[in-house]
């Protein structure tokens, strides 16, 4: 499964950005769909993640500014920024968690190639 990430850029402090990410390739179906970033220097980080059925769970510093949301019939999750943050500076990639095929025996973690987001003050 592969996916493609885009919607990053820079923006200033106070402002918002919509990041997309798209999945694609043969059967599957995708359990979770999340974002996480990296900044410089720093590890990999969960941003949010939403589970098929619709359930969210935000990191604390995303709790309030940012909103995961995803189209199922489109294998596509979205991730709303607002009131960004000079700190909300990262690569922000996405992740989907599924199975493969039709009978969903294989499992399968893939991650996007990132896309950048930077905040000025």
């Amino acid at each position: 499964v592969q996916l493609q990430a885009s919607g990053g850029g820079l923006v200033q402090a106070g402002g918002s950005l919509k990041l997309s990410c798209a999945a694609s390739g043969s059967t599957f179906s995708i359990d979770d769909m999340g974002w996480y970033r990296q900044a410089p220097g720093n590890q990999r980080e969960l941003v949010a993640i939403i589970s098929s059925s619709g359930t969210i769970n935000y990191a604390d510093s995303a709790k309030g500014r940012f909103t995961i949301s995803r189209d199922n019939a489109k294998n596509m999750v979205y991730l709303q920024m607002t009131s960004l943050k000079p700190e909300d500076t990262a690569v922000y990639y996405c992740n989907a968690k599924g199975r493969l095929g039709p009978w969903r025996i294989v499992s399968f973690d893939s991650w996007g190639q990132g896309t950048l987001v930077t905040v000025s003050s």
